[in-house]
């Protein structure tokens, strides 16, 4: 049969069309990200600010919260009160940090010190609260650090008095669904996720062996009216059998599904879900050329901005040897949702390295095509800035 050429077009153009089609099934739309660095906040001759993290208070007075533990310059754990610093211009300029009375550093009559730390700030626009949340450490005066006396921690301020409440502990069972004991709970350095209906999905990490501390990482349903956060269920259980486990797991709702990413002592792995608390078996963080990821016992968390989602992250081969576990420079990247990997061509710098870690950071959601990006450098007197004091650095990260 003999085929007309205007007709032979058309079958030409379709057949483009299809393989064009076909190229770019399962790709993903990579979305254009402007970074900007905000002001920030100076530590002290004799303190550092570690562990900050900011929540957004929208509405009429639009402001920024954030938390910071006031940390020993050497040493590891060194935490003492919890301060707060605010800004009204975006940003640009913080208060001076002033001291939490209720998240003071405590000594109990067990001969513990306990410190509130790793937190993680939420504003809770159902009770016009700001919900932090995270771990208590416990510092026997005699021995040491007590991994086992851990509990998730809160603690909630209200806008309308401007004035925090008491340090409080959710109450966890005493068993998993796999009925070991649930141990030594805590939130601490987690980034939970408000439900539509008010509810925290908060992820926690527990012990199951007194003897062995090897972390199991769930995600927890908790209901919050303002004052107190109640532990209602949780999901699926996920650990390995190496090292101390999974833990320090970061959850993100994006496009009606969740996702769960979790540090792990060699690695670190993600999963997703469609509940919020279920989960699909974890699997390694690599990039989409099959390469590992090389994040390592450290945090990583989650972006959602534009029509995009993306991890921040450190990681190993960044010229970083000389980084304390490559936790510097921090990265940002965007993540393929379907195949959970990361699309190395979108990876960028978020916060220079200079001589200090940058691994604990913490995320600050401002609205659909804005988020921040809050993080303390560590272990600035130890290397070549000694004599320097550390610095909380703001990035804030806008879907062009």
């Amino acid at each position: 049969m003999t085929i007309e050429w205007p007709q032979f077009g058309r079958v030409i153009v379709f057949w483009l069309a299809c393989s064009c089609w076909l190229a770019s099934a399962g790709e993903v739309k990579t979305v254009p990200i402007a970074i900007e660095r905000l002001g920030s906040i100076d530590g002290m001759d004799d303190w550092d600010w570690t562990h900050a993290r900011t929540a957004h208070v929208g509405g009429g007075k639009e402001q920024w919260v954030t938390t910071m533990s006031q940390t020993t310059k050497r040493g590891s754990h060194g935490y003492h009160d919890i301060f707060e610093s605010v800004s009204s211009d975006r940003g640009k300029t913080w208060s001076t940090p002033s001291r939490i009375s209720s998240l003071r550093r405590q000594s109990t009559k067990d001969g513990y010190d306990v410190a509130p730390g790793d937190l993680w700030p939420t504003w809770h626009s159902m009770t016009g609260t700001i919900l932090v949340t995270g771990k208590s450490f416990n510092f026997a005066q005699t021995t040491g650090e007590d991994f086992l006396r851990e509990k998730v921690l809160y603690v909630a301020k209200s806008l309308e008095t401007r004035k925090w409440g008491p340090m409080r502990f959710v109450s966890m069972p005493v068993r998993d669904q796999a009925g070991y004991p649930l141990l030594a709970p805590n939130a601490g350095c987690n980034q939970p996720v408000v439900t539509s209906d008010g509810d925290l999905l908060l992820p926690i990490r527990y012990q199951r062996n007194r003897g062995e501390r090897i972390y199991t990482s769930i995600v927890a349903r908790c209901r919050f009216d303002g004052e107190t956060l109640s532990y209602l269920e949780h999901g699926s259980e996920h650990s390995i059998a190496l090292g101390r486990g999974l833990y320090e797991p970061s959850l993100t709702e994006y496009q009606g599904r969740f996702f769960l990413t979790l540090r792990a002592d060699h690695s670190a792995f993600v999963t997703s879900g469609s509940n919020g608390t279920q989960f699909e078996p974890i699997r390694e963080w690599q990039f989409d050329d099959g390469t590992v990821l090389g994040s390592y016992n450290t945090q990583q968390h989650w972006v959602t901005v534009g029509d995009g989602l993306f991890l921040v992250y450190t990681r190993k081969g960044a010229n970083n040897d000389h980084i304390f576990r490559h936790r510097a420079p921090l990265f940002i990247a965007q993540v393929d949702p379907e195949r959970l990997v990361v699309i190395r061509k979108t990876e960028r710098v978020l916060l220079e390295e200079n001589e200090a870690c940058l691994g604990n950071s913490g995320i600050c959601r401002v609205s659909d095509q804005e988020s921040w990006v809050t993080c303390g450098e560590v272990q600035v007197s130890e290397g070549k800035r000694k004599g320097e004091n550390n610095r909380i650095l703001f990035s804030r990260i806008l879907a062009e």
